[in-house]
């Protein structure tokens, strides 16, 4: 055993680069005790999470970071064996009459690096991880340092189930994750913000490590015409207000017909505190990690108030770390609140006058992660899926799109690039080998393709070309 990260790599790839492949039954055995690893934990889990927040239900860990793992993980450990099969894919029809064919086979990578966050440290582990080992990979996990109990405990189901040459819990500060970033992965995936993304590019691209980068963003509820008022606003506080807005999927902010702002900021209100009587000592409620984040918080609003914003606060700052509920209307739209990745239970509320006026605001600034739409109408709705851009999108409700297991989740531009989540997150950490088989005929002399060129290959130019002479 080591706790040096270079010296783990390094003997994971020296059993990586094993030529002999890595079997469907030793996957799924992965993925078993990985399974095992954290349904054995899950009371020193829970505790671990309350602790590294002050205040989370139990209920909030259970379900969102522990079952939705274990959901992730028994999905991938079902369809494995579907995902590792070879694939056909077409050839040239005279080739195929000749007898050659073609095929993809998923090769593992090798060794995968999973640098994860503080706000679902375990689901945003675990997510990943189902699709690594999918694939036949070893990896090493990077838990945040701002989760140190969680990490703990992580570290200890990790290494109860696996040998350090499977898989390894890497745990430090900040100077150890920027050294972990620079390894040479076979391939590395990053949860996080997007400035903190940028730092881990860079880093990878000294060794050509391949990133799926999994960032935040500004991600907009758009409200159509003839949206279901009451329904809408409790759907959107329970996504906005789940770990305390404290999740890259939580509606940023919200564009609403001009008629209708004053209705809605009284429905949101008015749903926050049905769904969290007495907001700030409810104990669903969950702290804002960290007094930097605390007070990152409160300067948005502070700045907002200050420049003319209506603000509404719901429940009081608690000396646990739990934060109001505020909303913002007549947001300058240059406020700091209105540019940065909230990350918090603050959500500002925006008047359009068309519909057009909406997507074009959204369309202006960078591609969010999510994308969320209300409303009956389907020509609005199919307006905005047609003319904006964002990872994925959830229609009449916020965030659920996360929780299909076979829908790829991911983000665009800004908010990360590359996939994960069913059968996409299989084939984004494995090597897709295309594999050719030529026919025993020599196909190139029967068609003219080889030297002395002849009039049957100028024939053949000719025809490719449109009908256009070769010379």
């Amino acid at each position: 055993m080591t706790d040096d990260p270079g010296a783990i790599l390094e003997s994971q790839r020296a059993q990586s680069r094993d030529p002999s492949p890595v079997s469907a039954a030793l996957r799924k055995d992965r993925l078993r005790r990985a399974i095992e690893a954290l349904s054995s934990h899950e009371s020193r889990f829970c505790h671990a999470l309350a602790e590294d927040f002050g205040v989370r239900a139990r209920e909030q860990s259970q379900l969102y970071d522990i079952v939705a793992s274990l959901q992730t993980l028994r999905h991938t450990l079902k369809h494995v064996d579907r995902w590792m099969r070879p694939e056909r894919r077409p050839v040239d029809m005279a080739l195929r009459l000749f007898g050659a064919s073609a095929w993809i086979e998923y090769q593992p990578k090798g060794v995968v690096g999973i640098l994860s966050p503080w706000n679902f440290p375990l689901y945003l582990t675990f997510g990943p991880l189902a699709g690594v080992l999918a694939a036949g990979n070893r990896a090493m996990i990077k838990p945040s340092e701002h989760s140190p109990a969680t990490s703990s405990v992580l570290s200890d189901a990790i290494s109860s189930a696996f040998d350090q040459d499977e898989i390894a819990v890497v745990t430090g500060g900040a100077d150890v994750a920027a050294a972990f970033s620079a390894l040479p992965f076979d391939h590395m995936i990053f949860t996080g913000s997007t400035a903190v993304g940028r730092h881990v590019m860079r880093a990878a691209a000294d060794n050509l490590v391949p990133l799926t980068l999994e960032l935040g963003g500004k991600s907009p509820v758009i409200v159509g015409s003839n949206a279901d008022t009451a329904l809408m606003c409790d759907r959107i506080v329970t996504g906005k207000l789940l770990n305390a807005g404290q999740i890259c999927l939580a509606p940023d902010y919200m564009l609403v017909p001009a008629s209708e702002e004053a209705a809605v900021a009284k429905g949101i209100a008015a749903a926050a505190e049905a769904i969290y009587p007495n907001l700030t000592a409810n104990p669903e409620y969950a702290s804002v990690l960290g007094d930097r984040n605390r007070e990152r918080l409160s300067r948005y609003v502070e700045e907002a108030r200050a420049h003319g914003a209506r603000v509404t606060e719901i429940g009081a700052r608690a000396n646990d770390g739990r934060l109001p509920f505020t909303i913002l209307q007549d947001c300058p739209l240059d406020a700091a609140v209105m540019k940065d990745e909230i990350f918090g239970p603050i959500l500002p509320i925006l008047s359009y006058g068309s519909l057009d006026e909406a997507i074009a605001f959204v369309n202006a600034r960078p591609r969010p992660l999510g994308l969320y739409f209300f409303g009956r109408d389907k020509t609005e709705e199919r307006e905005v899926l047609s003319r904006t851009v964002s990872g994925g999108v959830t229609l009449n409700d916020v965030v659920f799109h996360v929780t299909v297991e076979d829908l790829p989740f991911g983000g665009i531009g800004e908010s990360g690039f590359g996939v994960y989540h069913g059968i996409e997150g299989f084939r984004e950490f494995s090597n897709a080998r295309g594999i050719f088989r030529q026919s025993r005929f020599d196909v190139a002399r029967i068609a003219g393709f080889r030297p002395p060129y002849g009039a049957k290959l100028r024939k053949f130019i000719a025809k490719n070309l449109g009908g256009s002479r070769a010379h």
